[in-house]
């Protein structure tokens, strides 16, 4: 048997889409979370995973007290973000990202810093 699921298009901005025994599958699209880089978080329990599939995306990273890195998401690479690692994601208004993670990441083993 398979499940299908759609973007649900509801303007979240970050909608799980699936859950299943510890991970979870979600999409990213254009909201204000995703815009002009104004803080970083990092997950402090999980890795992350992205993987652009349509628009442009850019990921900002750092370990540390270093400058943040920036990389722009190409299609057809997965762009994983190790645990701890400080980032954030800025996306353009047509953008659809599928990410995945672990199901309990949460504000409660996520911080978030301001940057500039």
């Amino acid at each position: 048997m398979i499940e299908i699921k759609e973007n649900p298009k509801n303007g979240n901005g970050f909608d799980t889409v699936h859950n299943f025994e510890g991970w979870k599958v979600a999409f990213i699209t254009c909201a204000e979370q995703y815009g002009e880089l104004k803080a970083v978080k990092r997950h402090t329990q999980t890795d992350e995973a992205f993987l652009l599939v349509k628009g442009k995306a850019t990921l900002f990273t750092a370990d540390g007290a270093e400058p943040l890195r920036e990389t722009a998401l190409e299609k057809e690479k997965l762009y994983i973000v190790k645990k701890n690692t400080w980032h954030h994601l800025q996306v353009s208004e047509d953008a659809l990202l599928i990410v995945v993670e672990n199901s309990n990441t949460s504000k409660d083993n996520t911080e978030s810093r301001m940057v500039g």
